[in-house]
């Protein structure tokens, strides 16, 4: 895969690497740990969004359950996760949309 964003006809189809997560130093938003890698077929992202989806589900019934910090944490990082995946296929599939009315 390459870590280009994907080329101007392909975006309604493959991921763009606009999607992020993890806050920086000190809160930071602007600065974020982990983008999406451009390039991936959007039909896996969201399979993969769904998934990560699912494992946030269970934890977060275990952690309600056990009252453990340590899996709210884990179900945070994983939703956030999830939500970049998305994101970035909504913007990926909102470019292509873009593109196909300006042809």
């Amino acid at each position: 895969m390459s870590t280009e964003p994907a080329a101007p006809g392909h975006t309604a189809s493959h991921s763009i690497g606009t999607g992020t997560f993890g806050e920086g130093l000190e809160g930071n938003i602007f600065h974020r740990l982990f983008r999406v890698v451009p390039g991936h077929d959007l039909d896996y992202v969201l399979e993969q969004s769904s998934r990560l989806m699912g494992c946030v589900y269970k934890l977060t019934h275990e952690a309600s359950l056990e009252h453990d910090d340590t899996l709210v944490l884990a179900a945070y990082y994983l939703s956030g996760m999830a939500k970049a995946l998305t994101e970035d296929v909504a913007m990926a599939r909102m470019l292509g949309a873009e593109e196909g009315s300006q042809r």
